[in-house]
This record gives C-alpha cells, structure tokens and sequence, in this order.
C-alpha cells in the first residue's frame, strides 16, 4: 500500500516497537536516514533500533553508535530505509526482505516488495522524507537526530552540488543547523579528507578504466583481492563510480565489484540525461537516474560485458 506521509506517521504512531534496516554496502543516506528515524522514535517515547549492518564502513559508523543490535527484537515491525529493491540488502539480512513491514525510500525506480511504502522520487535524499513525518509526528529536532539527518542529507545531494537538491533539501539542512550540531566536521570528513590509501586506489582505478563513445562511459572492474594487492582498508575500495564520473568527458560511469565470496556488485553514476537506474534494473537492482547500483551472480567477465552493452544503449549512435 502506497502511503502519504501523513498516513506514514499515523502508521508509527500507532506502533511502539520498530527495529529499522539498511541497504547493503550502506552510505550516509540510508545510515543516516535509518539514525534519523530510530533517535524521533525515540525521543516519542517508543522502542526503536537500527540492525547492524555488517557492512558498514569505518568512517560512517559514528551515525548508528549506541542505536544497533545484532538481532531483531521479538515482536518488532520492521522498516527498510532508503531501499530500492529487496536484493539491495545486505548479504546477511537477504532473507529479512519478506518480513519489512514499511518501506521508506526516494528512489524513482524501485521494486515494491513491503505491505506499506512510502517513496517519493523528488526527495534528494530519503532523510527529507523522514524529515518530513517526524514533523507530522510533532518530534521537535534534536542534535542527536540533526547530525545523522544532515549526513543523510548531505551524502544524497554531493553536499548539495547534485540536481536532486531542491528548495526542500535546504530546508532541511537549516533545520539541523538550527539545532546547534557540529555540521563542519561532517562536511569536512565526508568531502574535504582524502586519506593516503584512497588516493592509492584512485591511482590505480585511474589506470583501469575502460572508456567507449570517445569517453562519454566509463567502466572499471575491481577484482576481489584487490585491497590485499594494494595494501588498502577494504572499506578504501568502495565508492569510486563518483571518481570515475568525475573525470573530464564522462557521461555515466559505473564500477563493478568482486567481492570475496564471488559476488559482483555494480555501481553507476551518471550526469542529467542518463539513467543509471535503467542499467542497474537489468541486474536487478535500482536507484535514481543519476546514482543506482545492483548485484549479481554472474561470472564477472559476463556481469563486465552485460554491464557494458547496457550504458552503451543509453548511447544511441
């Protein structure tokens, strides 16, 4: 059932027990968000924690400090955050997709997988959307919910440099700033640090990609291994679609990830006019038109070429 925020508020009030999940390979966003929501359910009174993720990075852990636990509470209805698909979990909580009572998402193409949704594709980030019920909850914002919604927030819009800022993504970071949160360290460790293994990693997806339509699409493959061979974090390998995006001429750019145990994950991003969320489907998994990613199973020589013809078409000659 699609939900209005209203509705999506009605839904939390009625409830008093809620134990909230977060996508795999988890950012700001759906950490944040997941934060958000757990510390306004809190502050009504209720019983509220975020599942551990156990792919959480390093350096987003502080958002869920004091909120996780390693298994669901007994009775507690379940609510997905910024979620597009159910294969989007977490390779650990897969099989928790069917149990999600409430989705809460702002990706325009994504599965409908939950018995209640409420997703909205104008929001830049899916903090906003909990923004906006926790203020028809009348939950007034605290520091401890601002700093996890301002990341959420932050993460989602490229520290509001991408096209899905709108009006109402300004609005909601004034919000958190009126509260008093320390947000400079946030917007420093999130896009102003740039750690020595990171750069490493850039170097050497730099010398990786595979370009095609005179380097309008990029592609890197990064095989499983790879942080031993480097000498990096595994954590460091993560998230370098936008650094390949980044590069002069580039139009959509994606990056597919072997993991250890033989899974491939893809991640795309792409500028205005391209639709990373169209790529990744054929794989299924979602997101929005300029950020998506999925998953697959295929042997990664396969998922590279698939993955391939698919931004290619988005290239009409």
């Amino acid at each position: 059932m699609t939900m209005t925020r209203t509705e999506c508020a009605d839904w939390l009030r009625q409830r008093d027990n809620f134990c909230i999940l977060t996508h795999g390979k988890p950012d700001g966003d759906t950490l944040g968000t997941g934060a958000a929501l757990c510390q306004g359910l809190r502050a009504l009174g209720k019983t509220a924690v975020v599942l551990e993720n156990p792919e959480i990075p390093e350096h987003l852990a502080f958002l869920c400090e004091g909120l996780t636990v390693p298994e669901i509470p007994d009775n507690a209805a379940l609510i997905g955050v910024d979620l597009p698909a159910p294969g989007m979990l977490p390779e650990a909580h897969l099989d928790l997709a069917e149990k999600i009572a409430l989705r809460i998402d702002h990706h325009g193409k994504a599965t409908s997988f939950t018995p209640w949704e409420l997703v909205d594709p104008t929001a830049g980030a899916c903090a906003e959307i909990v923004y906006d019920v926790l203020t028809e909850l009348g939950v007034t914002l605290n520091r401890e919910i601002a700093v996890p919604m301002y990341t959420a927030t932050a993460t989602d819009t490229g520290c509001f440099r991408f096209a899905n800022t709108t009006a109402h993504t300004f609005t909601v970071a004034a919000a958190c700033a009126a509260t008093g949160a320390r947000l400079q360290p946030i917007n420093q460790a999130l896009f102003d640090t740039v750690s020595l293994n990171r750069l490493r990693v850039q170097a050497w997806v730099t010398e990786h990609i595979r370009f095609y339509r005179d380097g309008a699409v990029a592609v890197c493959v990064l095989p499983a291994g790879l942080e031993q061979e480097l000498g990096v974090p595994e954590e460091e390998i993560g998230g370098m679609s936008g650094f390949v995006r980044s590069i002069e001429g580039v139009r959509m750019a994606a990056t597919l990830r072997q993991s250890k145990e033989g899974k491939n994950y893809i991640s795309a991003r792409a500028v205005p006019g391209y639709d990373c969320a169209a790529v990744c489907e054929k794989f299924g998994g979602g997101g929005h038109k300029g950020a998506a990613g999925a998953g697959t199973e295929l042997p990664l020589a396969e998922a590279e070429a698939l993955l391939t013809q698919a931004m290619l078409e988005q290239f009409p000659q």
